[in-house]
């Protein structure tokens, strides 16, 4: 017997489409570590030498990988990408509709540019 399968298109932020609660600061955070997350196996790097690098600890590293991040806030997460080089730029323009509430997106240049 076949069972019809109810499927419904997310926003693009997991976070919301849960109904959590500060759901898009917490999919800025997931970006954001999830850049840091990329730039650490792209430099082959362990999670020790990745604590080193930001000044926390390997257990910090690790959890924060595990998607406990809750406890930084998006200002440390930046500065934690300025540790691997990186310029962190804040970008304010008017909304493409006017009248609309605006958003905060996270782009990173390795998947804008190539770089």
């Amino acid at each position: 017997m076949l069972r019809k399968v109810k499927v419904e298109v997310g926003s693009g932020n997991i976070f919301a489409d849960l109904g959590l609660p500060d759901a898009d600061a917490h999919f800025l955070k997931a970006q954001i570590v999830s850049e840091i997350y990329r730039l650490t196996n792209e430099r082959k790097l362990t999670q020790a030498q990745t604590g080193k690098l930001m000044g926390i600890t390997q257990p910090e590293v690790s959890r924060m990988f595990k998607g406990q991040f809750r406890e930084y806030s998006v200002d440390r997460l930046m500065g934690f990408l300025t540790s691997f080089d990186r310029d962190v730029e804040i970008v304010v323009r008017p909304h493409k509709r006017a009248g609309r509430t605006g958003r905060i997106t996270f782009s990173p240049l390795s998947t804008q540019r190539g770089a």
